[in-house]
């Protein structure tokens, strides 16, 4: 195998291996490097999104909401469940196959694509314009050079300051997604997208969750009235959730997490949990990486500093995804390091952060793309809103989730869309459509006069479409 390659990808999660890919279908003789071990010590490709991250947690996710609609739900199809029992073991080992089952098909794609993988950690050992050695510490040790190198090096869980993660009795996603029996009480330190998810997994298996959030709106990022929405649907599930928390001492004992705490009125409490997930954000992973030894810069967060292409300050070397600034989601990973691949080659790959859509996977789904509303009245922005419940969507009635809603923000004149936010079922397969037409700098009276199958989800974007006119015809 040549140990010299025109592209060097470090890391292997979704923004790494797709860039890696990319390269190689260029015409680049192109090699990936990834450390993530699986549990026979063999390579597992697809870094935190497909370990520890996206797939295991939507595996779970799944497999949860099958337990709740048997559980509850099937009673209501006239379909009756006797002797219902729980098989954690199972479900994990399902949701261990699962992650597996992505990891060989990486593997593939590399092999069939002629991408030369090399399982280790890779780091920069000296370079310059004319080439950059790299070398890769694995089983054994190794150096190979590149002319260009894309740095895909992710994210790693933040950690709360005294309360360091064991993964046992203090979780991070990695060990919320591990738990081996069923916790009578957790706790949840962040309400966002992982706090929220894995609050929701082990609620359905019958977790009594309490979510402790420091600040004082829920899902601020969300607009406002879908994150009312979302709020209110989650409650009323039974995930408690307390805003405006101030964490304060966190001791663990043999089997216990006590988390003391103040709440938003001020009053102090006092937690008892048989397990604590931490979830308060990430920080861009550059640990190993040398950056210092070869003058790569870092801006004052920690994260890799690029220009708007992805360009580091060092000559032909590229970082992409988590690593660098921007939202902090595999997609976003995916697009940019095709785009750098592009951009190796003399193209024009182009990434528009304003049509990456954002999903949050708890039931029912949040998912959005654009601006919300708040940012609209805080940009001065003029713009029509229109919404579309899922109680009035004849799909969503047969389903039996007619919970959420559809909403359109459109500039007042042109009446071009510029947000599209929905809570409600399949709300993450619904977004691409409001992607689509957001990209091709689509109105709201295009997707209004779009002929949606019946009876389908989609209609309810249609709908929430014709809102924006005042001239819903279901509502």
């Amino acid at each position: 195998m040549s140990k010299n390659f025109d592209v060097v990808v470090i890391g292997g999660g979704p923004g790494g291996y797709i860039a890696a890919i990319r390269a190689a279908q260029l015409g680049f003789n192109t090699a990936c490097i990834d450390e993530w071990k699986n549990e026979k010590g063999g390579p597992a490709p697809g870094g935190t999104c497909t370990n520890v991250g996206c797939i295991p947690s939507k595996a779970l996710l799944q497999s949860s909401e099958h337990y709740e609609h048997a559980s509850h739900g099937f009673a209501e199809h006239g379909i009756e469940v006797k002797g219902l029992g729980l098989n954690l073991e199972k479900m994990l080992g399902r949701k261990n196959t699962v992650v597996k089952q992505n990891n060989d098909g990486i593997l593939y794609l590399f092999k069939k694509n002629k991408v030369a993988f090399f399982h280790g950690r890779g780091s920069f050992v000296k370079g310059d314009a004319n080439g950059y050695e790299i070398k890769v510490a694995g089983a054994a040790e190794e150096t190979i050079t590149a002319k260009h190198v894309i740095v895909a090096t992710g994210s790693n869980a933040r950690a709360l300051p005294g309360a360091e993660f064991d993964e046992k009795l203090i979780l991070s996603n990695t060990g919320a997604l591990s738990i081996t029996e069923v916790p009578k009480k957790l706790g949840v330190i962040g309400a966002g997208v992982i706090g929220l998810e894995m609050g929701s997994v082990w609620r359905r298996l019958g977790a009594e969750v309490t979510v402790l959030e420091a600040l004082p709106t829920f899902l601020g990022a969300v607009d406002e009235q879908i994150a009312k929405e979302a709020q209110k649907l989650l409650t009323k599930q039974g995930l408690a959730v307390n805003l405006g928390v101030k964490i304060g001492t966190i001791k663990t004992g043999k089997n216990s997490v006590s988390v003391e705490y103040t709440d938003a009125k001020g009053e102090a409490h006092t937690g008892e949990f048989d397990k604590l997930i931490i979830s308060i954000g990430r920080t861009p992973n550059t640990i190993g990486l040398n950056a210092e030894g070869v003058g790569l810069k870092l801006d004052e967060r920690g994260f890799i500093a690029v220009d708007g292409d992805c360009k580091t300050n060092l000559p032909n070397v590229w970082a992409v995804g988590d690593v660098v600034r921007g939202p902090m989601l595999a997609h976003k990973a995916e697009e940019e390091g095709v785009a750098v691949a592009e951009r190796i080659a003399g193209q024009h790959g182009h990434v528009n952060f304003n049509t990456i859509p954002w999903v949050i996977y708890t039931s029912p789904e949040i998912a959005w793309v654009g601006k919300t509303e708040q940012q609209l009245k805080a940009e001065g922005v003029q713009y029509k809103a229109g919404t579309f419940p899922f109680l009035a969507n004849g799909r969503a009635r047969a389903l039996g989730d007619t919970s959420g809603m559809v909403k359109f923000l459109a500039d007042a004149k042109t009446d071009e869309i510029l947000g599209v936010h929905i809570v409600g079922p399949m709300a993450s397969e619904l977004i691409s459509e409001a992607v689509v037409a957001m990209e091709f700098r689509a109105s709201s009276e295009d997707i209004a006069r779009i002929c949606h199958a019946h009876p389908s989800l989609s209609e309810a974007t249609k709908e929430a479409a014709l809102a924006v006119d005042k001239r819903a015809l279901n509502f």
